[in-house]
C-alpha cells in the first residue's frame, strides 16, 4: 500500500507549525466524541481548523497526493464498481481508476489501514492511496453510486422487456396488446423510474421525444435541458401509452394532441405532473411539467427583490386596491412571485380568489378557479362570476384577451386589489401592451400601481464558486455595462459533483419594477411610447433587467453569461 506510516502526531504538527496552540490541542482531545473520533475530524468539528487546512497537512503527514473535488468527479465507473457501496460508505473512500493490478482510491481517513488491507484481499489490487475532504468523499460516493443503482434499474428493466417493433407505417395498433403491454412490471418500472430520476434531481420538466432510431428522455434542471436516458425505439409506444394511462388519456387517441394530470405520491410529500402529447413524424412527444407541492413555501422577502424596490412591492401589494401586472415569458416565475405575494397578504378579514388555468399550487385560505375554456369557463366568464362574490383581493393567472383586460382594470378602478401576468418584454411595454389591447391610456393611467418584469438566471454553485476576472470581450459583449464591471473580480462555479459539473445549482429571479407615481401616470396619459417612458424612469433611478443582472453578477450570485442570455442591453 501506498501509505507512509509516520511516528508523528498530528496535534505535534500542528502546534509545531502555529496551526493551534497546546492548549487547543488538548481541548480538542478532550471534546472527541468517542475513541473513534479523529482530532483532524475533531478540530473541524469545533471550528478549529478548515477541513481544507487538515487534509492538506495529513497528506505532507502521510505522503498522500490529495484528491481535488474536480479528481473526484473525474473517476472511472468501472473502478468505481469495483467496490460495494456498503463498504465505500463504511470505510469512507472512492475508487478512482484502475491500471492494471494497481487501484487508485480516494480515502478520508488514511489511519484507517484495516478498510485498506480488507480492499486489497476484496479486488487482488495493490492500493494506491489519495486523501480527500470526507465531505467531498462522501458527497462524490451518493452521486456515482445513486447513478450505478439507476443505471442498473434501467439495465435490469430492458432485459425483462421483450416487445416487438412496429414500423412507423404502421397505423392499426392492438389495443388489448397495447394494454397489456403498458401493466408489464418492466414498463411501469420504467416509467417510474424516469419520474422518480426527475423528482431527485428537480428536474421542472420531461421529455420523452422520439427519433428515428430511438427514444430520448431529457429533463430540464435550473432551466437547461439535460439528456438522462435513450431506451430502444420499440418501448417508446408502450411508454407513452403507460403515461397516458397515468394520466387518465386515451391510448387509442394517437393523431392528436391530449393534455392531462396526474399525482405523485411520495413519503413527505406531493408532485403534480402536468402532461401533454404531441403527434411528430416519429410518434407521439411526452413532456411533463412538475410542480412539487411542498417545494412552494416562497416568501416575497426570499424572490429575489433588494432595496426599496422590495419595499415598494411589499407596499404597493397591501394598497387596498389598484393593480400590479407582471410580465416575462413563459417559465420565468411570474407565478410564484404572485403566489408569494398572495401567501403574504392573506388573512382571516380578506377574501382573496384567484382564476388560473391550470392552478398550479393551492393555497390555504385562497379560493382558486380553474380557468377551463373547453367546458365555457373563460377567464373573463370566471372573472365576472369572481366580482360577484365579494372578493377583496383578485388573481387573474393571465391577461390574455382584451375582454379580460377590460374587466380587470375596471376590477382595480372600482375598490378592488388584481394581480395579473402578461407577455411583454420588459416592465414600461406592460402598460403600452395593455393599450395595444384597447384598453383606454386614462384607465391603464388610473388603474395601474405598479407594473413588473422578470427572468429567472442560473444561480452559481456555492459548493464549487471560484473568483476570476473577466475577459475583455466578455465585458465588451455587456453594452453600456462594460464601465460598471471593468476592472471587478466576479464569481463562477468550477464545476463539481454537487452540480453535476454545471457550475450552477437553482436559479435567482432578476426583477424591474416600476411604480406608477403621479409622474409616470402622466406619461401614460400624454402619450408617450415605451421607450420613452422607459428613458424617462431610468433618468429618475428606475432599475432595469440588465443593471438588475449585473448586481447580483457584482455580488456574486450569478454569471455575466447568464444575464446576458436572459436579459437585453438597456440601449437595445
Amino acid at each position: 500500500m501506498s501509505i507512509r506510516l509516520t511516528t508523528r502526531r498530528l496535534g505535534e504538527i500542528l502546534i509545531e507549525r502555529d496551526k493551534l496552540t497546546a492548549d487547543q490541542v488538548q481541548t480538542a482531545l478532550k471534546s472527541r466524541l468517542d475513541s473513534r473520533e479523529r482530532l483532524g475530524q475533531t478540530v473541524v468539528r469545533l471550528g478549529l481548523m478548515t477541513e481544507a487546512d487538515v487534509v492538506a497537512i495529513l497528506g505532507e503527514q502521510f505522503q498522500l497526493p490529495i484528491a481535488t473535488a474536480d479528481r473526484l468527479a473525474q473517476a472511472d465507473r468501472e473502478a468505481v464498481q469495483l467496490i460495494p457501496e456498503p463498504i465505500a460508505r463504511e470505510a469512507m473512500l472512492l475508487a478512482l481508476s484502475r491500471e492494471g493490478d494497481v487501484l487508485e482510491v480516494a480515502v478520508g481517513d488514511p489511519l484507517d489501514v484495516l478498510s485498506l488491507d480488507h480492499l486489497r484481499a476484496l479486488t487482488g489490487c495493490t492500493i494506491k492511496a489519495w486523501i480527500a475532504r470526507p465531505t467531498e468523499v462522501k458527497e462524490a460516493i451518493d452521486t456515482f453510486y445513486s447513478e450505478l443503482r439507476a443505471t442498473e434499474h434501467l439495465g435490469e428493466i430492458l432485459d425483462k422487456i421483450d416487445l416487438t417493433a412496429g414500423s412507423d407505417e404502421e397505423q392499426d395498433v392492438d389495443l388489448a396488446t397495447l394494454r397489456q403491454q403498458v401493466e408489464d412490471a418492466p414498463v411501469v418500472r420504467l416509467v417510474n423510474l424516469m419520474i422518480a430520476e426527475a423528482i431527485d434531481q428537480r428536474a421542472s420538466d420531461i421529455h420523452v421525444e422520439p427519433a428515428r432510431e430511438r427514444v430520448t428522455v431529457r429533463f430540464r434542471i435550473d432551466g437547461v435541458l439535460h439528456e438522462v436516458m435513450k431506451p430502444p425505439k420499440h418501448l417508446q409506444m408502450a411508454m407513452v401509452s403507460r403515461i397516458k394511462v397515468l394520466a387518465d388519456l386515451d391510448i387509442a387517441i394517437r393523431l392528436l394532441p391530449q393534455d392531462g394530470r396526474l399525482t405523485v405520491h411520495l413519503p413527505d410529500r406531493e408532485v403534480d405532473l402536468r402532461v401533454s402529447t404531441l403527434p411528430t413524424s416519429h410518434g407521439e412527444k411526452v413532456v411533463m411539467r412538475l410542480f412539487d407541492k411542498g417545494a412552494f413555501e416562497r416568501q416575497v422577502a426570499n424572490l429575489g427583490l433588494e432595496g426599496h424596490t422590495l419595499d415598494a412591492f411589499r407596499r404597493i401589494i397591501r394598497e387596498p386596491y389598484g393593480m400590479i401586472l407582471i410580465s416575462g415569458p413563459t417559465g420565468s416565475g411570474k407565478t410564484t412571485t404572485l403566489y408569494s405575494a398572495l401567501n403574504d397578504i392573506k388573512t382571516v378579514h380578506r377574501n382573496l380568489v384567484t382564476v388560473e388555468d391550470p392552478i398550479e399550487y393551492h393555497i390555504d385560505a385562497v379560493s382558486q378557479v380553474h380557468a377551463n375554456s373547453k367546458v365555457g369557463m373563460t377567464f373573463a366568464r370566471a372573472l365576472r362570476a369572481i366580482l360577484r362574490q365579494d372578493p377583496d383581493v383578485i388573481m387573474v393567472g393571465e391577461i390574455r384577451d382584451a375582454e379580460t383586460a377590460d374587466i380587470a382594470v375596471k376590477s382595480a378602478l372600482t375598490g378592488h386589489l388584481v394581480f395579473s401576468t402578461v407577455h411583454a418584454n420588459d416592465a414600461p411595454g406592460t402598460l403600452t401592451r395593455l393599450i395595444d389591447m384597447g384598453i383606454p391610456r386614462y384607465l391603464v393611467g388610473s388603474a395601474m400601481s405598479m407594473v413588473m418584469a422578470q427572468r429567472l438566471v442560473r444561480r452559481i454553485c456555492e459548493r464549487c464558486k471560484e473568483p476570476y476576472t473577466p475577459a475583455p470581450e466578455a465585458l465588451a459583449a455587456m453594452g453600456d455595462d462594460e464601465a460598471l464591471l471593468r476592472g471587478a473580480t466576479l464569481m463562477r462555479g468550477r464545476g463539481c459533483m454537487a452540480c453535476k459539473q454545471t457550475g450552477y445549482s437553482g436559479r435567482v429571479a432578476l426583477f424591474e419594477v416600476l411604480e406608477l407615481n403621479r409622474h409616470v401616470r402622466r406619461m401614460v396619459l400624454d402619450g408617450l411610447n415605451e421607450d420613452e417612458i422607459k428613458r424617462q424612469a431610468i433618468a429618475e433611478g428606475f432599475i432595469t433587467l440588465r443593471k438588475a443582472g449585473v448586481r447580483k453578477a457584482l455580488d456574486g450570485i450569478t454569471t455575466l453569461d447568464e444575464v446576458r442570455m436572459a436579459t437585453l442591453g438597456d440601449s437595445d
